[in-house]
């Protein structure tokens, strides 16, 4: 479907494809009614990720003209990302250069293998005309090595088919940077959904069986629209995954997300279930699904409208991530794309995620929602010691509230009734969420009082009461001790139990990298930090292996010598081999009939 050039369009983009080797676009906006001092801005941070990431860092030799006359115009900077040019309120060109080697989902990357932008990055903001419709050109790139290449967004296309260079219109600035941009020789493939077209695109080197995956994913969106209700809020959708040796992430979109996977996790043909991989990539997509609806329609008030040049903080992240966290994996069970014993495992993981690490006990999920900016988005090396994921605890916590509205209300209410609700209600008023009112809201929509609840859950390091909400539900709740971090839970326990130092490694060419350093663990005991570089254990060479099942071969209450570089000074320490151990959770079903009520709904 496209849309018929309406004339004339009065803020144009093109994007040139001119630099590939240099990683950077030429990107031309012409301005037909400009003020006399017209202002440009770039945004800070691209909705979604909620970090301050100046994209204007990578905007190179900007300039403008009056069109008419072909003079240049006066440029001032006015800030980091702010320009200000003095014009003849006639119409004006402004050309600048964007460097793109960022290989995300977040910004732009540009070389001969592909391009990818999302418009945060690339469109200057036209100050004072925020909300008039947008023209997007991208012109066929001259290199013969991109005569196959294609362009994908979820803009719609003007007077041409999609995939086609050419021109693409946007309703005002806002809807232009929300749909991101894929060119190359991608794959392609289609379904349907409730009468809604979904495009697949996977970008790279695969071997995925794209049948399958259509077929899946086709039940997730069904599922999702039915929930929240038909027609679907939009009208197209994109899936878009960069495909890599190593990687996971995802932004939504309102009508599209940028993903990015293992090939590894995506279906091959001779699969004859859902690996573990796949699983997690099929819970990825499920997130920023879910998130159309949750985040980029019903959206905290303090986001209406986005504030995209400086923080916007909210302490709701909590339910925005952690709700659609937990809803992810849940409707790939309710949608039985997978069995209810695999959702278990999946839960079970993120539960032993959360108590495994010390930060919850230093940080409330109100205050890991309210500090994202600085923290969340921030994550160094004492993270998992410091903070909490409002994405994963959030997620807890939205389990703990269903279970805890499913059983005060007989089964009568749910926290379905809850998201259903914000979605009406944003549907007819285009209300936000404010930052204390869900205690009221849901004991308003299901008549139960969780202010309680939340209170411990969000205000407090407590935590929660999940082993007694999910027995009630028929789920056995066992916790077993494990001496693995590569043990994520979810399993049956086994008594293969060593020793954990504690220290998470990467490969170095001399030999291991600390990466991260837990607390009360035999490795921080020993004094070595994160940047270290252990070279050998007990005088022997450590090469690649995994540190603890270096340990393994020595007995405990051994005293193990290690010798490590701290930047460039070599230094020794003992590290004596205590049973400290990991705690990890498996949840089975006991009562089928209580576990359905919950699961199935």
């Amino acid at each position: 479907m496209s849309l018929s050039v309406q004339s004339p369009y009065s803020i144009r983009y093109t994007v040139e494809l001119s630099e590939p080797y240099a990683h950077r676009f030429l990107v031309h906006l012409d301005i037909e009614q400009p003020a006399e001092q017209q202002t440009l801005r770039l945004p800070a941070w691209i909705p979604g990720s909620y970090m301050i990431r100046d994209f204007a860092k990578n905007v190179v030799e900007l300039q403008a003209i009056d069109v008419a006359t072909e003079q240049r115009l006066t440029v001032e900077k006015q800030d980091k990302s702010t320009w200000l040019i003095q014009t003849n309120q006639k119409a004006i060109r402004v050309s600048y250069i964007v460097y793109a080697w960022d290989l995300s989902v977040r910004s732009a990357h540009f070389d001969q293998t592909h391009a990818y932008f999302n418009g945060t990055s690339l469109f200057l903001e036209v100050i004072g005309q925020e909300d008039q419709p947008c023209l997007l050109d991208i012109p066929t790139p001259s290199y013969a090595y991109c005569s196959d290449w294609k362009v994908a967004t979820s803009l719609k296309p003007v007077d041409h088919d999609r995939y086609q260079f050419g021109l693409y219109h946007a309703d005002n600035y806002d809807d232009l940077i929300d749909h991101p941009v894929e060119i190359s020789d991608f794959t392609l493939a289609s379904f349907e959904a409730c009468g809604v077209q979904h495009d697949v695109v996977l970008v790279g080197k695969h071997y995925a069986d794209m049948e399958r995956l259509c077929q899946d994913l086709k039940v997730i969106c069904e599922y999702q629209i039915n929930f929240f209700g038909t027609p679907a809020p939009m009208d197209y959708y994109l899936f878009m995954t960069l495909v890599v040796d190593q990687g996971y992430g995802g932004l939504e979109h309102r009508a599209s997300t940028s993903l990015i996977a293992n090939r590894s996790d995506l279906p091959h043909k001779q699969d004859t279930k859902i690996t573990d991989g796949y699983r997690t990539y099929l819970g990825l997509c499920s997130h920023e699904y879910f998130h159309t609806w949750n985040v980029k329609r019903i959206k905290p008030q303090n986001f209406l409208p986005y504030d995209l040049s400086q923080e916007v903080h909210t302490s709701l992240m909590w339910w925005f991530e952690g709700v659609t966290s937990y809803y992810d994996n849940l409707f790939l069970a309710r949608s039985g794309i997978i069995p209810e014993d695999s959702y278990l495992e999946c839960l079970a993981q993120d539960i032993t995620r959360v108590i495994r690490q010390n930060g919850r006990f230093r940080q409330t999920v109100a205050d890991s929602s309210f500090d994202t900016w600085t923290r969340f988005y921030k994550q160094d090396e004492g993270a998992p010691n410091h903070i909490v994921s409002y994405y994963t605890k959030g997620s807890l916590i939205a389990l703990g509230l269903d279970l805890l509205i499913q059983q005060q209300s007989n089964h009568q209410c749910s926290l379905d009734d809850v998201v259903k609700h914000l979605w009406q209600r944003y549907l007819s008023t285009g209300q936000g969420v404010d930052e204390n009112e869900m205690p009221d809201l849901i004991q308003q929509i299901t008549s139960v009082d969780v202010s309680d609840y939340l209170t411990q859950a969000l205000d407090t390091t407590e935590d929660l009461p999940l082993e007694r909400l999910l027995s009630n539900a028929g789920i056995e709740y066992q916790e077993y001790q494990s001496s693995s971090l590569t043990d994520l839970g979810g399993k049956k326990p086994t008594d293969d139990a060593s020793f954990s130092s504690g220290l998470r490694t990467k490969p170095h060419a001399m030999g291991l990298e600390l990466v991260q350093v837990l607390d009360n663990m035999p490795g921080q005991a020993a004094g070595l930090s994160a940047g270290d570089i252990i070279i050998a254990i007990d005088q022997l060479m450590v090469g690649k292996q995994d540190i603890d099942k270096l340990l393994s071969r020595f007995d405990e209450g051994s005293e193990v010598n290690c010798h490590f570089f701290r930047q460039d000074q070599l230094m020794r320490c003992t590290v004596k081999l205590t049973k400290i151990t990991l705690p990890s959770i498996y949840l089975s079903i006991i009562n089928e009939s209580e576990s359905k009520k919950w699961i199935k709904q």
